[in-house]
């Protein structure tokens, strides 16, 4: 006897898709590139978790770092998927009793998504976190009305601060550091996850700035120093600085920031221009407070992205490490009972008031 309720099968997309998309959305940015997430498929819709055993707990206690994270996650996932022929319907933060459960994708048939998708998931394999100096951004002003119209359906405002707002944000960003000079918590934390090399997560050296580098971008977390000299000569960095704010601190809004943040991540891609997200100076609420009073939109600053172009003769950096597929997925026989008892498996290498987030563009 057949299952009746089940969907045919053209309704989902297929394993060697999924895996595929899967393992491309896995490029998704990170904090400390610590890839907190991990999906459950039961062959008829992909739930999204976040991973607390890959909590900053110094840096990140609340997890909101951690969420932004997933949420960049999941639109990457999202347009990964797009770029396959499969439309995602989502539902976010659905079940109020399950806090690790972050979202919930069905699936539609889309043969012919818009444009725009499909450069924005070419462009997720070349997307890097560029922590040197950059000189400024051509076409900004194209950047920043596309950006907004991305962040807009996730209720996420999109800032572009102007050059007198810098020293603020310098001042922000070295107040965060000082914050954290003598906690041994964070700096273990922090050391633990950079500079390392021959793993699948973390920030390898490469991808880290020297003292020489760091001391021309005011604006950045303090990392340890990489055994680098000037990769880009003597300048210092002039890069726009955009800032992504959310109407409210909860875990759906930081999921919403996250899935901006990817979309915006991706565009600046698309056009060739080089980005790096910053949360830590949102890590403390005094910083938040401080940048507030610089921007001309109301909402809860969550996310500093600096945007601009680096230099043509710039070494291209190494791609940053990422866990397989087959850690980050686990495929359920059926779907969980309420008690959650389900068999689940890893892939071959081969609830009550669930509300529907609005959709909007990828």
């Amino acid at each position: 006897m057949t299952d009746s309720t089940a969907p045919p099968a053209s309704s989902v997309p297929d394993t060697p898709t999924l895996l595929a998309a899967l393992q491309l959305a896995a490029r998704a940015p990170s904090v400390h590139n610590t890839q907190p997430w991990r999906w459950e498929f039961d062959g008829t819709r992909l739930d999204l978790f976040r991973d607390d055993d890959r909590l900053l707990t110094a840096a990140d206690p609340q997890g909101r770092q951690l969420v932004i994270s997933c949420g960049a996650m999941l639109h990457h996932m999202r347009t990964a998927l797009a770029a396959r022929g499969w439309h995602t319907d989502t539902q976010r933060v659905p079940v109020p009793t399950r806090p690790d459960l972050l979202a919930t994708i069905t699936f539609r048939a889309w043969p012919d998504p818009p444009a725009g998708v499909m450069t924005r998931a070419q462009a997720i394999e070349r997307r890097h976190t560029d922590r040197l100096p950059m000189t400024p951004p051509p076409r900004l002003g194209e950047l920043v009305h596309t950006a907004r119209m991305l962040a807009s359906p996730h209720d996420v405002e999109l800032d572009v601060l102007d050059d007198s707002a810098r020293p603020l944000l310098a001042a922000a960003s070295e107040h965060a550091d000082a914050n954290r000079r003598y906690d041994m918590d964070y700096q273990t934390e922090l050391h633990w996850w950079a500079g390392h090399s021959g793993t699948n997560e973390g920030v390898p050296g490469t991808a880290l700035a020297s003292d020489a580098e760091a001391a021309h971008v005011p604006i950045a977390r303090k990392f340890p120093s990489a055994a680098h000299s000037q990769r880009r000569g003597d300048i210092d960095d002039q890069a726009a600085l955009l800032v992504l704010s959310s109407p409210g601190h909860t875990v759906s809004d930081w999921l919403h920031v996250g899935e901006a943040l990817s979309a915006v991540l991706l565009e600046c891609t698309s056009m060739g221009l080089a980005t790096c997200a910053l949360t830590h100076i949102t890590e403390l609420p005094a910083a938040r407070e401080s940048i507030h009073g610089a921007l001309t939109r109301a909402g809860v600053p969550q996310v500093v992205l600096r945007v601009g172009a680096a230099p043509a003769d710039t070494t291209e950096q190494p791609p940053t490490p990422r866990r397989p597929v087959n850690e980050i997925l686990t495929v359920r026989d059926h779907p969980p009972s309420p008690a959650g008892g389900s068999h689940a498996r890893s892939p071959d290498s081969d609830s009550t008031n669930v509300t529907m987030s609005r959709p909007g563009p990828l």
